[in-house]
């Protein structure tokens, strides 16, 4: 048995979309508690999972400057409380964490080794949960690191852009932070292979191929859905600064990620497999 905890967000919702003919159960916040240990333990004890994938997490990264200690408690202490009840049960423990635990200031891919620097409280909180788990667990963890992640389901980029550029006949987007936009369909078959390997590692770098600010992001966007009927009018996309657009936290000016597997896909491609699914919904 494998339990997925999280159940409404982009990631969990693309796990269960390509979870056919395995045995898995989805355990969101009303199905479990993260935060009470005793009735955790007596949840996962029902289940007697193999695999436990934890797709939840506090994702708001503006918010968690004002709202520190909500961050932390889901990012760290709850990963912290399923990190110890898989050492304990020997379950192996595969949790999703980003590419905001580093600085942006190394101007090559980072690789799993680099050293973590995070520069805002979102990125804070999620280096203390890989830390937790790292702590607590000496093997059958895997900490995958991923970012810019979109999907057809949720609130991400994508679908934030394709709503302005439907409503607006300009917008402008940050073209100095450098990284990579991941489908999550795609992160989501990386995971399910992660639980049924012999062996993991400790840490993974998964993100789509290639490399592309938010401004590049957003062109292509914009590109692929006008061939695809998705928008029908002219837009003017100008790029600006980060400077230009200030927000509570701290973005990584550069956190494009050294992906570790081969069998990712041009950020481009998978983009349009993500507009095309949007298209037939």
């Amino acid at each position: 048995m494998i339990v997925v905890i999280g159940k409404s967000g982009q990631l969990a919702q693309e796990l269960k979309a390509t979870s056919a003919n395995k045995q898995v159960i989805f355990l969101g916040r009303e199905d479990i508690n993260l935060f009470d240990e005793d009735a955790l333990t007596l949840k996962l004890n029902k289940y007697k999972p193999k695999v436990i994938i934890n797709a939840s997490a506090y994702t708001a990264v503006d918010k968690a400057e004002s709202d520190e200690q909500a961050a932390f408690k889901l990012n760290c202490d709850a990963v912290a409380s399923l990190a110890e009840y898989c050492s304990e049960n020997n379950v192996r423990f595969i949790h999703v964490s980003t590419d905001f635990v580093f600085d942006g200031k190394k101007e090559t891919p980072y690789e799993v080794n680099d050293k973590t620097s995070p520069v805002s409280v979102y990125g804070a909180s999620k280096l203390a949960g890989e830390c937790a788990i790292q702590e607590l667990m000496d093997s059958e963890y895997a900490i995958v690191r991923t970012s810019w992640l979109y999907s057809t389901y949720g609130n991400n980029f994508v679908k934030t852009m394709l709503r302005l550029m439907a409503e607006r006949d300009e917008l402008g987007v940050v073209a100095d932070q450098i990284g990579c936009p991941t489908y999550a369909r795609g992160l989501a078959e990386f995971i399910w292979n992660l639980a049924e390997v012999s062996e993991v590692s400790p840490i993974y770098n998964w993100s789509d191929l290639g490399a592309a600010s938010w401004y590049d992001f957003a062109v292509e966007i914009y590109n692929q859905a006008m061939k695809l009927g998705l928008l029908s009018k002219e837009v003017k996309i100008s790029p600006i600064s980060t400077s230009d657009y200030p927000t509570p936290a701290t973005r990584p000016s550069f956190s494009l990620l050294k992906a570790d597997s081969a069998s990712s896909l041009e950020w481009q491609f998978n983009l349009k497999n993500m507009l095309e699914e949007l298209k037939s919904m």
